[in-house]
């Protein structure tokens, strides 16, 4: 997927205020317009343009795409770091959109994390409940297990009085449900927007990501991870340490197992009703032959063990 350097195709620095991305988006509308345009390339141009207003004319989407950095070229290769919208607090209720005019990687920013369903509106004079807010929070895979209570910081997009987008940060104590999921939303009733006239305030729903793990893989409430054995372990049996995000536990390893065989340790994902599993998936790894005892004990393997490892595929 190609990176689009949207302040580029609008010819504007990125500390460009939001009247002149205003200004730059009129005069190249007038350029590239398909039926006054006589570039050959009027309508890609147009469409690019388009797109880039999209953003840079938003301040929720300008600042989320700020946040990606300046040091991308137009055309690279991109891919999103995992986390790299995570704690930017934006408005409105509704987080999809019909972007199929726009590009995969507008769609892959902005097609299932931002958009503005508007105020909820209350009854009669001039007042407004608040918008409701939504942002997305990680956590440690281990805060699922046991719950607890969290400072999250969360940035918001503002227009200070130059025009120029800039970031807000707020900091909530948040209290973290034991047995919560990714996806999950927790929500913080009146953490929104504040409403007009006597309007209530939005909420605010904080989706639940959890950080990379170095180990652990989710799926649900179930969790994978590999757990490395020595051939004499995988072949005649043996009980072994395997670390669970709660810590180790012994763990029997059957006589005859093979590499990528699971081993189910039932209930121990992430709690729930019901709770998950926790799969250790076999690897078998080989000891190095880094010494004349260890060359010599492979020789001898080889001389007396009668084992073909390809003969399955009748060779």
């Amino acid at each position: 997927m190609d990176y689009k350097d949207y302040y580029k195709i609008m010819g504007l620095e990125r500390k460009a205020s939001q009247d002149e991305v205003k200004r730059a988006y009129r005069k190249l509308a007038r350029k590239y317009h398909p039926d006054v345009s006589k570039e050959s390339n009027a309508e890609a141009l147009f469409k690019d343009l388009g797109e880039a207003y999209a953003v840079l004319k938003d301040p929720e989407k300008r600042a989320a795409y700020d946040q990606l950095g300046a040091n991308w070229k137009a055309g690279q290769d991109f891919q999103p770091p995992p986390d790299w919208d995570a704690g930017f607090e934006f408005s409105g209720g509704n987080r999809g959109g019909d972007y199929s005019a726009h590009s995969d990687f507008f769609e892959t920013l902005f097609g299932h994390g931002f958009g503005s369903a508007g105020a909820g509106r209350g009854g009669g004079g001039f007042q407004a409940r608040g918008e409701d807010h939504h942002a997305k929070v990680l956590i440690n895979i281990e805060e699922a297990y046991h719950g607890g209570t969290r400072d999250i910081a969360l940035r918001t997009p503002e227009i200070d009085s130059s025009g120029h987008v800039t970031t807000k940060q707020r900091t909530l104590s948040v209290k973290i449900p034991k047995g919560v999921k990714q996806g999950q939303r927790i929500r913080l009733p009146g953490q929104g927007a504040p409403g007009i006239g006597d309007g209530s305030a939005g909420d605010l729903y904080l989706e639940i990501e959890f950080h990379p793990h170095k180990i652990y893989k989710v799926e649900g409430r179930d969790i994978y991870f590999d757990l490395p054995v020595a051939p004499w372990e995988a072949a005649l049996g043996a009980t072994v340490k395997a670390p669970t995000p709660e810590g180790p536990v012994d763990l029997k390893i059957p006589k005859g197992t093979s590499s990528g065989r699971k081993l189910r340790l039932k209930k121990r994902g992430i709690p729930g009703t019901p709770p998950g599993d926790l799969y250790a998936e076999v690897t078998i790894t080989l000891p190095p032959a880094d010494s004349d005892d260890a060359i010599n004990l492979y020789r001898k393997m080889e001389d007396e063990l009668t084992y073909n490892p390809r003969k399955t595929l009748g060779v």
